[in-house]
């Protein structure tokens, strides 16, 4: 089936339901999303949204905040859009009926204070914020009449002008996506004038995380394979405090708990941040993560001991009502005791390159929310900055989008239907779980909170071998939406090897052992990765480049071709 629509949306968190309240009235919208519409990180999202609304605050000290934590590699120019913009963005929420929490008395905001914050700026929903927004965001979307939304619909691949053979075209151009109705088990061509990717993180990369199941990069990886540039997929920000239970699946315990005044304590009770850090528990994610990575490793534990009991229980409850039931449920009372936790694959700082508006290198294709590199967040992520990241560039990519969809019309060609070839059903789905457990392994044990070169090259060698596994695998059998992932997990942790082999110093979350210190004089640059592809065929060959586009490696990187068994 055929789909035409003016905007097309892929994902349904914060990034994409505002930009799809921004355009509708200047056209028709469609959103896809590959599980239930509240299934996002935004809807996971306990801490809130970093923005100076409070008079004792000021718009350069977060400039200031967010510049220190990114370690050399924040564009300022894009700081002070972001924080400037950012106060009008939240005001928009607010009109569209998001309730954040006040102080007793109802007429100032409590707001909290995170890791790198030097003021309180945390607007917050209770210990809730993401899913208060999500569920404002989905009512609104609900009540347009210009926005349909495609539940249980995974994208494949973007259909792009070069893809199409289209000749002499300056410039590529996206034209929508094909896409999987998982229900259906169809393939769906959705033709857009513009494209907006809003597909989240890549958390399900790596075997432990923060994220929900739908993290696998899908909007990374299928901007990839398109031509879209991609950079500084080596910074993985680890949140140091997920609840530490066997059936404790993925529960972030936030970083407002130390906010507020919880201490890190090793078994024994000995509190130990003091000796990495002068903020001591209140030091950026990255200092946290690899402190308590390093005193495990000196001790053997399995984790260490997040300490609010000395704040009242009524306090506790009132502040963080979740996250005190989520523990109970598994017997920890952190009113009263102790609260085991470890670090967890949690945000990455790279990812699409944008412009201020959102925009790719791709003609009418942008992307917003964890899935972009903005230039906002450099090496480290200031906690709470990203729904705020989130909400200006949704903002900003829906006026240029409305700009362009004004001025581009539909493809003029009849686009072929998806043609599954002579693919046969899938007859053992093991191997994809098997494949699927490995990558997410070997990340885990060799691309984690701390590197070696060592290391990322044993990553590297064995990326390749189960990627060229995974391709011919995809090749032969009908695509299902596993399979999908696997794939697209399989490219975005090839993209974050590749960085992490480039980058040859350690900044910000990016630790390698062999190479302890940041280099001021070669390494205050991104790191970027674009497929090229050969004029004869669609065979496809990456290539590192350096901020100013010079090429470099590593070689031998292996990825997939852009749509199954025909070329388009």
């Amino acid at each position: 089936m055929e789909i035409k629509t003016d905007f097309l949306i892929i994902g349904s968190g914060i990034a994409g339901l505002t930009y799809a309240l921004n355009v509708s009235p200047y056209g028709s919208v469609a959103i896809i999303t590959k599980k239930d519409k509240k299934e996002s990180n935004t809807n996971y999202a306990q801490g809130g949204i970093a923005a100076v609304v409070d008079p004792d605050d000021d718009l350069q000290f977060h400039i200031s905040d967010t510049i220190t934590a990114g370690c050399g590699l924040c564009k300022p120019d894009v700081v002070r859009l972001v924080v400037t913009e950012g106060p009008e963005r939240i005001r928009d929420l607010i009109s569209w009926g998001v309730s954040f929490s006040k102080k007793k008395g109802g007429s100032t905001f409590d707001l909290g204070k995170e890791g790198g914050h030097s003021k309180r700026r945390i607007l917050h929903a209770g210990d809730l914020t993401g899913k208060e927004v999500e569920k404002i965001l989905l009512k609104k979307v609900d009540e347009s009449p210009n926005i349909r939304l495609f539940e249980h619909h995974i994208s494949i691949d973007l259909i792009t002008e070069k893809k199409l053979g289209i000749k002499n075209i300056k410039k590529n151009a996206c034209c929508g996506a094909y896409v999987l109705d998982i229900d259906k088990a169809e393939v769906h061509t959705f033709i857009s004038k513009v494209t907006l990717l809003a597909t989240g993180g890549v958390g399900k990369t790596y075997l432990y995380t923060s994220n929900p199941d739908i993290s696998t990069g899908d909007g990374i990886a299928i901007a990839y394979r398109a031509g879209a540039r991609i950079a500084n997929m080596e910074f993985i920000q680890f949140h140091p405090t997920c609840l530490y239970h066997p059936h404790a699946k993925n529960f972030l315990i936030s970083e407002a708990v130390r906010g507020e005044g919880a201490v890190l304590r090793l078994k024994d009770g000995t509190p130990f941040m003091g000796k990495y850090h002068h903020l001591k528990d209140l030091a950026p994610r990255d200092v946290v993560a690899r402190a308590i990575d390093t005193e495990l490793k000196k001790s053997g534990d399995e984790c260490v001991y997040l300490d609010v009991s000395h704040r009242s229980s009524a306090f506790i409850k009132s502040r963080f009502p979740n996250i005190y039931e989520k523990c109970l449920s598994y017997n920890f009372d952190m009113a009263v005791d102790p609260v085991p936790v470890v670090p967890a694959a949690h945000y990455i700082c790279g990812g699409v390159m944008t412009n201020t508006c959102g925009e790719t290198n791709i003609t009418g294709l942008f992307v917003a929310g964890e899935a972009a590199c903005t230039g906002l967040h450099g090496a480290n992520r200031l906690a709470s900055n990203s729904l705020l990241e989130a909400l200006v560039f949704s903002h900003r990519a829906a006026i240029m989008s409305v700009r362009q969809v004004n001025e581009r019309a539909f493809p003029d060609l009849a686009l072929s239907p998806w043609d599954p070839g002579n693919a046969m059903d899938i007859d053992e789905s093991v191997v994809i779980s098997h494949n699927w457990d490995e990558i997410r392994r070997l990340m885990w044990n060799y691309v984690g909170i701390v590197r070696s070169d060592k290391r990322l090259a044993r990553a590297w060698r064995r990326i390749q071998l189960l990627q060229k596994e995974i391709t011919d695998y995809y090749w032969d059998f009908i695509i299902n939406s596993d399979l999908i992932e696997l794939r697209n997990i399989a490219t975005v942790a090839g993209l974050i090897i590749s960085c992490a082999l480039k980058r040859r110093e350690s900044r910000g979350l990016h630790y390698n052992i062999d190479y302890p210190e940041k280099d001021e004089t070669r390494w205050k640059k991104d790191t970027v990765v674009q497929l090229r592809t050969r004029k004869s065929s669609f065979s496809e060959k990456p290539v590192l480049c350096s901020q100013s586009g010079k090429k470099s490696k590593p070689s031998g990187f292996t990825t997939f071709s852009s749509v199954r068994k025909k070329k388009v």
